[in-house]
């Protein structure tokens, strides 16, 4: 297996300076990934009665794993910063791989718990390391295209993953985590003999938070947080909101596939149009899109006929999908571009940041439920954090217009 240098890499592009092979395993690995971070949202109800807990502790399974994530992927991300990034990606996805197992075969609720605790340790790592790895093996130029890339594993995973897993786990919801720790198998064999070496400058977790001291990076960051926040409030928790207007078992299946490709749809549309026009006035769009989606799904999940109710139920949580898919690209793009010397490091940072917003979201929604807020009140607590995450993305494009004009 040959070395790999950024320097290298680039210049092995080709005329275009652009190429997708030595991302296809990652993108099997982000695949994997996706698979674990959506399919458990449609099993809610099997898992609560296995391990004979509640729904809402059922759904802190996805709590717990990105809590795990967010705090530990700077300081694995720092302990590891000297490696070389093939064998970072490897032992990562293997560890990620090992904690799916655990939860497979666990026989009790904490058991479970300990299992997504190893997966989000191996996780966190991996998605650091494999968007560090896009990004330098990238000309900047491309970086939108190359990124719409391996997060497409992610997004493919819930349009084709999820809904095998969910129809897998109508026997055992444990199948699912088996599918899972399958496939992250078949991309570690892949990346093990496929996927270049890459050496990158190490760190200390000093340098890694450096980028913190900007107050505007950390806005951008908390944007972030938002996304993922609003997602995950409803996302967690969809088989609760929808289930009651689609009773079928297979329905909720076909849904979360339309979900899946709906995700796929917007991260390939903005992964282009990233390239094309600014990543601010893309994520400007989706953002707002996203908060007028929520607002007009509440209203009519709430008030309309059963009929409306369902049908605008299926287009706010298709049109979630491409919000949700559709925002990645262009908000990695724009905190790259915030801080060009330092976007491995973003990148490690901002992957705490989407776990964050990941648990925090799951975490909201398992609260409110608890306190006995209907599922479909969950689209109102969407709202009021995508609300505050637009105010905070219009503050960071702002800021960072008047350090471009003074720079000038």
């Amino acid at each position: 297996m040959t070395e790999t240098r950024p320097a290298d890499a680039a210049e092995g592009q080709g005329v275009s300076g652009f190429s997708y092979r030595p991302f296809i395993w990652l993108a099997v690995a982000t695949f994997s990934m996706g698979i674990d971070g959506y399919v458990l949202a449609g099993l809610l109800p099997q898992i609560a009665g296995d391990l004979e807990v509640t729904p809402a502790a059922a759904g802190q399974l996805m709590s717990v794993f990105a809590f795990t994530a967010a705090l530990a992927g700077p300081v694995l991300g720092t302990l590891t910063s000297r490696w070389e990034r093939r064998t970072t990606i490897v032992l990562s996805l293997g560890v990620f791989v090992l904690g799916n197992v655990v939860v497979a075969i666990a026989t009790n609720y904490p058991v479970a718990l300990s299992g997504r605790v190893i997966a989000a340790l191996g996780g966190s790592l991996l998605n650091a390391a494999v968007t560090g790895y896009v990004i330098a093996l990238t000309p900047s130029e491309h970086h939108g295209k190359a990124l719409s890339f391996v997060l497409g594993g992610w997004m493919t995973a819930t349009a084709l993953g999820v809904p095998v897993g969910l129809v897998l786990g109508q026997s055992s919801w444990r199948f699912p985590m088996i599918l899972v720790a399958v496939v992250g198998t078949i991309a570690l064999v892949g990346i093990l003999l496929r996927l270049p070496q890459l050496h990158l400058p190490g760190g200390t977790l000093v340098e890694r938070l450096r980028p913190l001291g900007q107050p505007r990076l950390v806005a951008g960051l908390l944007v972030t947080t938002g996304i993922l926040c609003s997602s995950y409030a409803c996302f967690t928790y969809a088989t609760l909101i929808l289930g009651p207007h689609f009773h079928a078992e297979w329905a909720m299946i076909l849904i979360m596939f339309g979900y899946g490709v709906s995700s796929m749809a917007g991260n390939a549309v903005t992964g282009r149009l990233v390239d094309r026009f600014t990543a601010l006035r893309v994520l400007t769009v989706v953002l707002v899109g996203l908060l007028l989606n929520a607002v007009l799904g509440m209203i009519a999940l709430m008030f309309a006929p059963a009929v409306v109710a369902a049908v605008w139920g299926l287009v706010w949580f298709f049109s979630a999908g491409v919000g949700n898919g559709g925002g990645a690209v262009p908000q990695q793009a724009r905190l790259a571009s915030m801080a060009p010397d330092s976007a491995a490091i973003v990148m490690a940072l901002n992957g705490s940041a989407i776990s964050l917003g990941s648990a925090l979201g799951s975490g909201l929604g398992g609260v409110a439920l608890t306190a006995g807020a209907a599922p479909n009140g969950l689209l109102g607590v969407s709202a009021v954090i995508l609300t505050i995450t637009v105010g905070l993305h219009l503050l960071v494009a702002r800021s960072s217009a008047a350090a471009k004009a003074a720079a000038k």
